[in-house]
């Protein structure tokens, strides 16, 4: 099923008939990872003449190398060499970045930072205002005010090895009230609001007051608030112009875009419910055939067990049971895995009418609310018409689009709108790449199911691998709310859950070169383990399949030297008019305070830059481009 016809079927105007569950019959599988479908290879591909990935790789370029030639091209980069860390900084900028973090690791400044902000506002006037923070926070952590200006500092570090990743951080600066207000309007239905209580929804996936300002507990995220439809599609010409300006300043960018900056929320929890829901049932099912302690891909579901299980349960007269997993690929090996299941929820789901979802305890499907009204129904149209409309931008002006993780309510629903772009947008090469939180229990999961569903359909699987920005408000609201804390239960569980995904899409890579990764990560040891890693599987920088990620006026310590030793990396490069990203300098100096009391080394390393330059005699160093 085609990413167009798969938006069409969530809103097209139809209730749900059991009678049509069946995988869809345009889209090809492969038996990778799938050891007693073997025997269906032959007759698939002899039956639809479509491209079957094959259990057995192609010849690996680690194949053709023999253990000394890897040796002898192991890369190694220095971490401690100053001199090519911030050979891209004249003297000033070195000051200043000291002069920012030193000034971050005041915890009343960092409090207070928006009130002192705002005062020196008013006592110095806005030009003069303007200068100082250009002089300091915003020149420190933000490229310039639009998409021109911008283009010095994109040019500069590209000269330098280091690529950019576009993000236009201008947010609203709402009050706590309104932005509360807000995020209650736009998640709660019309049918909701007229009979609360009255629907079978979860609590996890309703809207809850004390965190509607969603901005709580997150320093590191921007924050879209839904208005009306007006704003959304002026945010999508904001996103427009970012991947026009990255197409502009780079032959390789990125620019970076948020699902809820263009729609209404309401659809998001109300598709991530469904989305969860069905894969409850599915690990329900599993249970009952003893595979409860499986991994996520190794569950597959015994195709008559299935069909007597649902039989029994009242789901369907066992004629119809047998009937929806007939006619198709989908069940020939005499079993049913979780992306076969996943493959159902595009034909059962018609979101305009009914959402239905599961019943555990009975077996049925169940409308999870009432009907939409026209207009919730144009807002969900619109809402992924704008997504197609940014997917085909990035494609035609050769930029890769960075779908942003949210929050866990949100994130399933937007999760699958981006793995259903990728189907459609990275049938050639990467251009759509998700992002994974890998301080979440089930990170590991998701990977490895996205990666195993593009092997088997033949697109290019791209990851962007972050640890997460919702921790704090995520655990509050589990516990506030009363359900399970979907986050890891400390620090060192969440480094090794970024290590073993991390691993598993680096296997992919050097097996099926058409994985893709970005390690989007200040910690230090995250990337050594990742060129080490690189190093023992022969994977070449120059490949262009492993991207490393920091921020802009962070780790250049980390970034430089990879971008100078060949690797492709990228800075988020903030940019926008002085006033309207305050909001998020203010959280960078709040992410900067854990971070710089945290570790010494890059003010170290900045004194040591410093002190080498000026007894060298380099007092007015200017690099050289």
């Amino acid at each position: 099923m085609s990413y167009t016809k798969f938006l069409a079927s969530l809103i097209r105007a139809k209730s749900v008939n059991l009678n049509k569950i069946r995988s869809s019959p345009s889209r090809c599988r492969s038996t990778v990872a799938s050891p007693d479908r073997q025997e269906e290879k032959e007759q698939q591909r002899q039956s639809e003449g479509c491209a079957v990935v094959e259990a057995d790789p192609v010849e690996l370029i680690t194949q053709t190398k023999n253990a000394k030639d890897v040796r002898l091209n192991r890369i190694h980069v220095d971490f401690d060499n100053t001199e090519e860390a911030y050979k891209s900084k004249n003297n000033i900028e070195l000051l200043r970045s000291l002069l920012v973090f030193n000034l971050c690791a005041i915890d009343i400044l960092v409090e207070k930072n928006k009130e002192l902000m705002e005062l020196s506002k008013k006592l110095l006037g806005q030009r003069m205002f303007e200068k100082l923070m250009k002089m300091t926070f915003y020149g420190q952590f933000v490229a310039g005010e639009d998409h021109n200006s911008i283009k010095p500092l994109i040019h500069k570090n590209q000269a330098f090895g280091v690529g950019a990743v576009l993000d236009y951080s201008v947010e609203e600066d709402l009050t706590p009230e309104e932005a509360e207000k807000k995020e209650m309007d736009s998640c709660i239905s019309e049918a909701e609001k007229a009979n609360p209580g009255a629907d079978r929804r979860e609590k996890k996936y309703k809207a809850h007051r004390r965190f509607g300002d969603r901005r709580g507990g997150v320093i590191s995220a921007r924050t879209y608030f839904y208005a009306d439809e007006a704003k959304c599609d002026n945010q999508m010409e904001t996103f427009i112009n970012c991947i026009k300006a990255s197409g502009g300043a780079s032959t390789d960018g990125f620019s970076a875009i948020k699902l809820t900056a263009l729609g209404r929320p309401q659809f998001l929890l109300q598709f991530s419910e469904v989305l969860v829901k069905w894969r409850k049932f599915f690990n329900f099912l599993a249970a009952q055939q003893g595979k409860s302690d499986m991994t996520a891909l190794e569950k597959r579901l015994e195709l008559e067990l299935l069909k007597e299980s649902l039989t029994q349960m009242g789901v369907g007269a066992r004629d119809d049971v047998e009937n929806w997993f007939t006619g198709e690929k989908l069940g020939l090996s005499g079993a049913i895995d979780l992306l076969d299941w996943n493959s159902l929820i595009n034909d059962t789901t018609k979101m305009s009418n009914l959402l239905m979802v599961p019943n555990l305890e009975t077996g049925q499907l169940e409308p999870l609310s009432n009907k939409f009204t026209a207009e919730e129904e144009s807002q969900m149209k619109r809402m992924l018409q704008r997504v197609d409309i940014l997917a085909k931008h990035a494609l035609e002006n050769g930029v890769r689009l960075m779908v942003d993780a949210e929050q866990t309510y949100f994130q399933p629903a937007i999760s699958r709108l981006t793995l259903e772009m990728q189907r459609k947008f990275n049938k050639e090469k990467p251009v759509i790449f998700n992002t994974y939180q890998c301080y979440l229990k089930e990170a590991y999961d998701n990977v490895t199911l996205d990666v195993e569903l593009s092997r088997r359909e033949g697109w290019y699987f791209g990851a962007k691998l972050v640890r997460g920005a919702y921790m704090y408000q995520e655990r509050d609201r589990a516990q506030e709310i009363g359900y399970e804390d979907p986050i890891n239960p400390d620090y060192e569980a969440t480094n090794r859950m970024y290590h073993k995904c991390l691993e598993y899409v680096l296997e992919e890579i050097e097996h099926n070169r058409k994985a893709n990764v970005m390690v989007a990560s200040h910690n230090e040891d995250t990337v050594k383990f990742t060129l080490q890693k690189m190093n023992e599987m022969g994977l070449s920088p120059t490949e262009n399949k492993v991207y490393f990620g920091q921020l802009l006026g962070m780790c250049d310590q980390i970034s430089f030297p990879l971008g100078q030793a060949g690797f492709p990396v990228y800075k988020y490069v903030p940019y926008g008019p002085v006033n309207e990203v305050i909001p998020y300098l203010s959280r960078r100096a709040q992410e900067n305070r854990g971070f710089m009391k945290g570790s010494q080394r890059e003010r170290s390393l900045l004194w040591n830059e410093l002190r080498r330059r000026f007894l060298g005699g380099q007092i007015f160093y200017k690099p050289v481009y």
